[in-house]
């Protein structure tokens, strides 16, 4: 397959992940931001990251018994520069409980991030790509009147990485001290 078109099979992908499925509710988002990636000694380069992530409510909570809800969805990061920075993907899915305006869960996630070939001394050097299990918490307010407007927060503790070799590879894996992410989005519902 061609690189545009497996891209596009990926981002179809997260598209069904994110269309609500037997009337339960789905959300979709489109980021634009900046990354920025130093590996070792080479000097930091910035470019420009689009992101796409849905989810959906698998199963509802009941108020009245208290159960939580089970969420599930994914997640694609792509940098503008593949040549210097990484490409994420993520699958994920847990639970979030409901109290009044706040819901609080966590999830399961896969993150699977692709690194680039360094070009160091005109030689090149391709890196291994890394799989992550990853377990962030979640923290969701719904304000306004209408409860339509959102702030969410989410923060974890990355476990240690598991590289998959490329066939041509020789380099040593690198040793990571500790790894963390703490992310926040703010966003209004527009439809029901």
């Amino acid at each position: 397959m061609k690189r545009c078109k497996t891209h596009l099979v990926r981002v179809c992908l997260v598209v069904l992940v994110s269309v609500p499925a037997y009337c339960q509710r789905g959300t979709f988002g489109i980021d634009i931001g900046q990354t920025s990636d130093k590996f070792d000694s080479l000097s930091s380069v910035s470019g420009l990251e689009f992101g796409i992530d849905g989810q959906m409510t698998v199963l509802k909570s009941n108020a009245k018994q208290g159960r939580p809800s089970l969420v599930a969805g994914g997640e694609i990061r792509l940098p503008n520069d593949t040549a210097n920075h990484a490409r994420e993907y993520a699958l994920f899915a847990g639970p979030r409980f409901k109290a009044r305006d706040l819901s609080i869960g966590f999830n399961v996630q896969v993150r699977k991030i692709v690194l680039p070939t360094s070009l160091v001394n005109n030689q090149f050097f391709p890196r291994d790509d890394m799989e992550l299990l990853e377990l962030p918490l979640i923290f969701r307010y719904n304000f306004l009147s209408n409860k339509r407007a959102w702030v969410e927060v989410q923060g974890a503790p990355e476990f240690s990485p598991r590289f998959r070799r490329h066939s041509s590879t020789t380099l040593p894996n690198p040793r990571l001290d500790h790894g963390y992410f703490v992310q926040g989005s703010v966003g209004y519902t527009l439809g029901k």
